[in-house]
């Protein structure tokens, strides 16, 4: 499945060499969505590691992408992990701007599901903290 969405290319990180035959490269890009931004980081592998190598920090880019998702057993429990595999980046254009998402290769497609279905949850931030760093066993 095929998604797009433009935005400003946030941050860029180098080549990981993770097995023999397999590399990958992560960059972030911040994509106006509302009120406050979204960072949404996203992979490239194999041969397309490259593609990011004509831009710099800052530049306004049009990043087509794949939702991939897998699942795997650890110590007899399933995760699961989904990446967002960019295949194409280009220069943005003046026909998606402001960091929409849209479908792919259909123009007229709909937007991701999953995509600001609580309008509610950027209301307002929150002037107490949930759980102080102490109890938060998250990794961000």
């Amino acid at each position: 499945m095929a998604y797009d969405v433009t935005g400003r290319l946030h941050e860029i990180f180098d080549e990981q060499q993770v097995s023999e035959k397999f590399r990958k490269r992560e960059f972030v890009l911040e994509v106006q969505d509302g009120q406050y931004p979204e960072h949404i980081k996203f992979q490239m592998v194999q041969d397309k590691t490259s593609l990011i190598d004509p831009f710099k920090m800052g530049d306004e880019v049009k990043v087509t992408f794949n939702l991939r998702g897998r699942g795997f057993n650890k110590n007899g429990q399933m995760l699961y992990f989904t990446n967002l595999e960019a295949w194409k980046i280009e220069p943005a254009s003046g026909g998606n701007a402001g960091g929409s998402f849209g479908g792919g290769q259909q123009q007229a497609a709909p937007r991701p599901a999953a995509q600001n279905q609580n309008p509610t949850l950027r209301a307002q931030p929150s002037a107490a903290p949930i759980a102080s760093d102490d109890d938060n066993d998250l990794p961000f």
